[in-house]
């Protein structure tokens, strides 16, 4: 039996090697990623520096630095930071996206955080893709990033929901009522990489937003799969590009609807650092 990883560095440390095979390569993840950077696209512009949390194998950081934006991007999985270094080098933007390690649930987090703004505050911020649902509770971060970024400075959220209807319809027509709720589940245990388990939180963009109010004003959420499959079942629509241009099409409507934050597999929140 594997063990649930309380510090979710171990899970992603194993899930690094594959994780662009998994996701990011894939056609559904190309198009999830993509709604994302026009959102980043909007809040960062060329000759800001912001703070990546949860960068991963370093795609978005990458990416802002093609657009000119300096990231600072830094994740707890020292596996994740070796494949981000890798790419970063061979995309020649090492000159722009600084790589290091932050545990967003260590102790020293505040003073973590300061030393990473090395006393200039950043432009903004963002985290994609679930990096901050390893966490039961966000405020302290919140209330952290409020000392590092400027007033006005815009930080982009992205984290699962707690209702993905297209996950529960999945998992109840194979029998798995128990997998079909889980997201209902508070710290509930979710598998990352290849067996490796780990506690994770869904917050609705309600908690999101009431995580950050005392800092920062929510300027507006949208939802990120909510025609299109959950990422963990990519598989349904990779070898099926008719499909996935139809879903893509609806998704593109869908999206709009005012409640669609509250039903997808993430929700994408930005929000506006406002003056103390």
């Amino acid at each position: 039996m594997t063990s649930v990883a309380f510090d979710s560095a171990a899970a992603f440390d194993a899930a690094a090697t594959g994780y662009d095979v998994a996701f990011t390569d894939t056609a559904l993840g190309r198009l999830l990623r993509g709604e994302v950077w026009k959102q980043l696209d909007v809040a960062f512009r060329p000759g800001d520096r912001v703070l990546e949390l949860g960068c991963g194998t370093g795609e978005d950081a990458i990416h802002l630095a093609s657009r000119g934006v300096a990231v600072v991007a830094t994740d707890a999985s020292d596996a994740m930071l070796t494949v981000a270094r890798r790419k970063v080098e061979a995309a020649g933007a090492d000159d722009l996206v600084t790589l290091a390690r932050l545990d967003l649930r260590g102790r020293d987090l505040d003073a973590r955080l300061a030393e990473l703004a090395g006393g200039q505050p950043f432009d903004g911020a963002f985290s994609d893709f679930g990096a901050l649902n390893g966490m039961a509770d966000r405020r302290p971060l919140a209330r952290g990033l409020a000392d590092v970024i400027r007033v006005d400075g815009r930080t982009v959220i992205v984290v699962m929901g707690p209702f993905c209807p297209w996950e529960v319809a999945w998992h109840v027509a194979h029998g798995e009522p128990r997998s079909a709720v889980r997201r209902w589940r508070r710290g509930g245990v979710a598998r990352v990489g290849d067996g490796q388990r780990m506690r994770v939180w869904y917050p609705s963009p309600r908690t999101l937003r009431g995580e950050f109010a005392p800092w920062f004003d929510a300027l507006g959420a949208r939802g990120l799969g909510v025609v299109l499959p959950p990422t963990g079942l990519c598989g349904i629509v990779e070898a099926r590009p008719r499909l996935r241009g139809t879903l893509a099409t609806a998704e593109d409507l869908a999206r709009r609807l005012p409640f669609a934050a509250w039903l997808a597999d993430h929700h994408l929140t930005v929000f506006e650092r406002r003056a103390a």
